[in-house]
């Protein structure tokens, strides 16, 4: 049984603490840490409440390399998850550093004044954690994370060769606003608004924001446009996959969001260069974060499922196969076990399990590693028993063919 300190108190960071208190065979003490303590204690009274274990609390500045390493300190814990925001992975490695501690996130460093965000920064961490005996588990959310997962199984179980990667995202979940975001604004805003890339015979073709559309039926959802972005998990999938000749990301948007997006995009509000306003300078994109709803309050008023997988077509024995594997979560089923939606839990479950594995010494290597680097097995397993099952079928699914 280990120790650890969750930091962030958002939507994910409230279903990893309640994941991690039902699995207290593994996690045998919890703390739980943010800028804002009031949000820990109030995850922490819901924690009790559900499941009579006492989790600790206290708050901290992500940002601030001496506060976290003094807290560290205070609390000694066997490993760090991180979620709190991209912007502050690498001041959280570099206390982990600092302190001897092992590391997990679920998202990559991105920088605070440029929409870019990438493995580059903290795969440069590499050397420094394997000469410090300590591991960095990047990515453990579902994508970047489960869906890297499921390319390893694909990859260990089923293929010779993974010739084309389709990795196909939808939230059919309905919250009710007129617009909101299920994660983080500043992030999803910044994300869908970039250019796409996808990954072809070796290089990266870039796409303007929305150009490739394609419509999808959805297990247990529907019908529902997809359209192609670049999205963080290709970047290291590329290079840890064998001979992978194309991988593309696709994920599902209403014609009420884009639209929403596209206004925003035409008035400069998802803009991150800062302007004067009555004498003070804002950030544009940051004061619209300010005016919507929280996604952490979502999780009451959301209905509807998530269906993310990943669909490969390759070869196996010579023989060309084609197989599709895929997670179905329903938002209202979420709420009730952690009282948060379906996106947060789809990211809180798996970096609960990405802990799980290096706890329990499953996946426990000294250096910077991504998810598919590892033995895909016990993760698989530990989805089906924690909340986030799969399927697993052959398929004859042509991602190419189908109505744009």
């Amino acid at each position: 049984m280990k120790r650890v300190l969750i930091i962030g108190a958002g939507g994910v960071g409230r279903v990893v603490a309640h994941k991690c208190a039902q699995n207290e065979d593994v996690f045998s003490d919890i703390w739980l840490a943010s800028r804002t303590k009031s949000k820990c204690d109030q995850i922490a009274s819901e924690i009790t409440e559900k499941t009579g274990r006492t989790i600790q609390t206290a708050a901290v500045d992500a940002d601030n390399v001496p506060e976290l390493v003094a807290l560290i300190k205070q609390i000694q814990p066997f490993m760090i998850i991180n979620v709190a925001l991209p912007y502050q992975d690498l001041t959280i490695m570099d206390a982990c550093l600092e302190t001897g501690v092992h590391y997990l996130d679920t998202a990559n460093y991105e920088p605070l004044d440029e929409a870019k965000f990438e493995y580059s920064w903290q795969w440069a961490y590499r050397d420094r954690f394997e000469k410090a005996g300590l591991m960095a588990l990047l990515g453990s959310g579902f994508d970047p994370g489960v869906t890297n997962v499921f390319c390893a199984h694909m990859q260990k179980h089923h293929f010779d060769t993974l010739d084309y990667v389709d990795i196909l995202d939808c939230n059919g979940g309905d919250h009710g606003y007129a617009f909101a975001t299920n994660f983080n604004p500043e992030i999803n805003i910044r994300e869908v608004t970039s250019n796409g890339r996808y990954f072809e015979n070796g290089e990266w073709i870039e796409t303007r924001p929305m150009q490739y559309k394609k419509q999808f039926d959805f297990d247990q959802v529907g019908p529902k446009n997809m359209y192609l972005l670049y999205h963080e998990e290709m970047e290291s999938l590329s290079v840890n996959l064998r001979g992978v000749k194309r991988m593309r990301f696709w994920m599902t948007f209403g014609d009420a969001y884009l639209k929403h997006l596209e206004v925003f995009r035409n008035i400069g509000l998802d803009s991150i260069e800062p302007i004067m306003f009555e004498g003070r300078e804002i950030v544009p994109i940051q004061f619209l974060k300010a005016l919507l709803p929280d996604p952490a309050s979502l999780g009451p008023r959301t209905v509807g499922k998530t269906n993310i997988g990943v669909i490969v077509k390759g070869t196996k024995d010579g023989k060309p196969l084609s197989r599709y594997v895929y997670n179905i979560c329903d938002h209202q089923e979420c709420y009730k076990e952690t009282n948060a939606q379906a996106v947060s839990y789809t990211t809180g479950v798996p970096a609960m399990i990405g802990a799980m594995m290096m706890c329990q010494g499953h996946w426990m290597k000294a250096g910077v590693y991504n998810m598919e680097e590892f033995d895909p097995d016990p993760f698989m397993a530990a989805l089906n028993e924690h909340g986030l099952p799969w399927s697993d079928i052959e398929t004859d699914i042509d991602v190419d063919s189908l109505p744009e």
